[in-house]
């Protein structure tokens, strides 16, 4: 036993009131390698100040961040069969469930409620990356469904923040299930003339690309986020080519016309208040007394007014 390790030391920091730094107080940027204080970047909404790249958020801290005063109301998820395929892996189902509630708060990948933005009711639904990798299986499914149809009945738009990596496998062809279903649930959004706006972050892809977050009527990227149904190494394989420089990325989308444009998440609010006063030709808040224009960006990357 060495005393002065185990016994002088441990006194003489109980004395000086030395406590155990939490490992957590600093985050380093993935990109650049840089370490930012989690404080500084929390009150950035997770996105990196210096090189702008933006880290995964969870569904409620989005919500506080989207929507005006970080007020919701969220919409109560249904009720489905827990494991009706009592699928097992390396782990029983059941108890990965219970491990992604418990680390995330949720009762599954999606979180749907309603608020406004910049004055305006709305009804948003969030996919949380951190549940079992924002998989879509029946719960998820049906707080979609939900969601809309609470849109609909209240004459609301509606707001749906993608992050998946797909469908739940382990719910299997049930889970496949879920892509017509909500593709039905965007149809009558759709035909009682209320807009649908789509913000794809890192990553989306497999079954929820190709369903409901490619049905917006407008889609709206977070800048650098991965979209696409199968992933690049993937595709490389398959085709035996090297891909392009950022495939799959929402710039290279952007500019090959998958998607309408590329936001930071800093001016996400903003843009999308703009774009739904636009489709649902409300005015704009008042300046100084007088109506203020809606501005969005064009093609060209400037700023096209439109008045309100």
């Amino acid at each position: 036993m060495n005393w002065i390790t185990n016994y002088v030391r441990p006194k003489i920091n109980s004395m000086l009131g030395r406590r155990d730094m939490p490992e957590n107080l600093w985050i380093k940027d993935p990109e650049t390698g840089e370490m930012v204080f989690h404080k500084d970047l929390e009150q950035n909404q997770w996105v990196i100040p210096s090189s702008g790249y933006h880290m995964k958020i969870s569904a409620r801290e989005r919500l506080r961040s989207f929507l005006d005063g970080g007020a919701f109301e969220a919409i109560e998820n249904p009720k489905v069969a827990a494991d009706p395929l009592k699928f097992r892996d390396e782990k029983r189902y059941v108890d990965r469930l219970k491990d992604a509630r418990a680390k995330t708060g949720l009762d599954d990948a999606m979180l749907a409620a309603t608020g406004e933005i910049e004055g305006l009711p709305i009804v948003a639904a969030v996919q949380d990356f951190a549940f079992m990798g924002g998989s879509l299986g029946m719960a998820a499914g049906e707080t979609i469904i939900r969601a809309f149809d609470r849109a609909r009945e209240e004459g609301r738009p509606m707001v749906l923040f993608a992050a998946s990596g797909g469908a739940r496998m382990q719910e299997g062809i049930l889970s496949l299930m879920q892509l017509p279903r909500t593709t039905v649930a965007v149809d009558r959004l759709k035909e009682a003339g209320l807009p649908y706006v789509v913000v794809l972050t890192n990553p989306t892809t497999g079954g929820v690309t190709a369903s409901y977050a490619m049905l917006g009527d407008v889609h709206i990227a977070e800048p650098g986020a991965l979209i696409g149904f199968a992933g690049p190494r993937v595709i490389e394989q398959t085709i035996r080519e090297k891909l392009p420089e950022g495939f799959q990325r929402a710039e290279y989308l952007m500019q090959h016309g998958m998607v309408d444009m590329v936001v930071s998440r800093l001016e996400m609010k903003a843009t999308i208040a703009r774009l739904l006063r636009l489709m649902l030709k409300r005015p704009a808040p008042a300046a100084d007394g007088e109506a203020a224009s809606a501005t969005l960006p064009a093609a060209d990357g400037t700023a096209e007014a439109h008045p309100a």
